[in-house]
């Protein structure tokens, strides 16, 4: 739970992001990277496969209106980097029946996106996958992204606004506000058929209860959504919702609209600082956390290997095929496994719930991780030995909601 410190006996979450052949843009390039099959679903298949056996929460799938670029806020014409990706949702569709237990968690933008086909693709997501999906909105931070629409423009950052966290996100806050009322939006129409609306009954020739299946008549700044969905309400009731933060205005939409925030520290000092500040959104926007809980994650970009020293020097050679050493918004860690538990126990003492780490390269990292951080982790009590819930709200500790609607009624 956001603004407490985390207790020695707290669970410890792991989750990992999964882009393209990893986080590093030399990783295509390396000796067991696939970089032939990223549009395979077989390739990400094995992936997540890899990421179950490790018993990690969940993974997310990171998606886009345009191509990869090596630019923030501007596409790019490069051709030494991976450009190209498959569509999330349909990707963790796909992946849904080939698991069992872990949380699929894909991307989707909220500016140029209906939120009525946001709201049903991922309640088709949790059916599919018998309650483990999650859902990781995403704004459209680039302005070329309307062009793909022609409906609408967006603010078009500078290179001075993505010097600083604080200032890329102002000119985005209307972005943000708007993602806001999608997220809203979405959790109605998941509530908009209560649990037992669905009767099935061939005797009588009633298959809905038509009084608990109900308009939800929301009205945003900019759209509005009768309802109902028409996908009846799913095995978590509310798939839970992800998002990543670095400043003060997505610190703000994580506690207004999300179940879990991912955030960017770089150290022990700074990680205390943003939850600070995150537990500080919570009160402005006056959200309960007793009642709804608000899960805490860092991201960090891993290099794992069993030898000290290898993976750095790993990283070096990475850089140098890149041309230019490797730049993140979150942290980089080249280490050991027992180093990379060591800094993640650390952390987590700080009051952190959990984190997503980036696999640099894709598989070597993941299974670095799968299997040599987790069996690190387990040895020092701190990760689960086996999974213990069939749900990504199981997974992460958060109740399933009542619909909003049974309540009322």
């Amino acid at each position: 739970m956001t603004g407490t410190k985390g207790a020695p006996d707290a669970p410890l979450h792991l989750a990992v992001a999964l882009d393209g052949a990893g986080w590093h843009p030399a990783a295509w390039r390396e000796e067991g990277a696939r970089p032939g099959e990223l549009l395979d679903a077989a390739y990400w298949a094995d992936l997540v496969a890899e990421a179950e056996r490790g018993l990690l929460d969940f993974v997310t799938f990171e998606d886009a209106l345009g191509l990869q670029s090596a630019a923030f806020h501007l596409p790019d014409d490069r051709t030494d980097q991976v450009r190209g990706s498959i569509d999330a949702v349909l990707l963790a569709a796909h992946l849904a029946p080939l698991t069992t237990h872990i949380g699929l968690v894909p991307t989707t933008n909220v500016t140029h996106t209906e939120p009525f086909h946001l709201a049903i693709g991922i309640a088709t997501l949790d059916h599919a996958s018998r309650g483990r999906a999650g859902w990781r909105p995403q704004i459209a931070s680039r302005a070329a992204d309307a062009a793909h629409f022609g409906r609408r423009t967006t603010p078009q950052l500078t290179e001075d606004d993505v010097t600083d966290s604080e200032r890329i996100s102002r000119p985005l806050r209307a972005l943000f506000a708007e993602g806001a009322e999608v997220v809203e939006a979405a959790r109605q129409l998941w509530d908009s058929w209560e649990d037992d609306a669905e009767i099935r009954d061939a005797a009588t020739g009633r298959f809905i209860d038509r009084d608990k299946v109900h308009h939800i008549d929301f009205q945003g700044t900019d759209f509005s959504v009768k309802g109902p969905s028409i996908t009846p309400r799913t095995p978590q009731g509310q798939p839970p919702v992800v998002s990543l933060a670095h400043a003060t205005t997505p610190y703000e939409f994580a506690a207004l609209s999300s179940d879990v925030v991912a955030v960017t520290p770089h150290d022990r000092a700074g990680t205390a600082a943003i939850l600070s500040q995150v537990a500080e959104a919570v009160e402005r926007t006056g959200r309960d956390v007793h009642e709804r809980p608000l899960r805490t994650f860092a991201d960090l970009i891993v290099l794992l290997d069993d030898e000290p020293g290898a993976a750095a020097r790993r990283k070096d050679r990475l850089d140098e095929a890149a041309g230019a050493e490797l730049a993140s918004d979150a942290e980089i860690f080249t280490g050991t496994p027992a180093e990379l538990a060591d800094l993640l126990i650390d952390r987590h003492s700080t009051g952190l719930d959990g984190f997503r780490l980036r696999p640099a390269v894709l598989p070597h990292d993941l299974t670095a991780i799968t299997r040599g951080l987790v069996p690190e982790l387990q040895r020092r009590g701190v990760f689960r030995t086996e999974y213990t819930s069939t749900t990504l709200r199981g997974h992460l500790g958060l109740e399933r909601p009542t619909s909003r609607y049974t309540k009322a009624g």
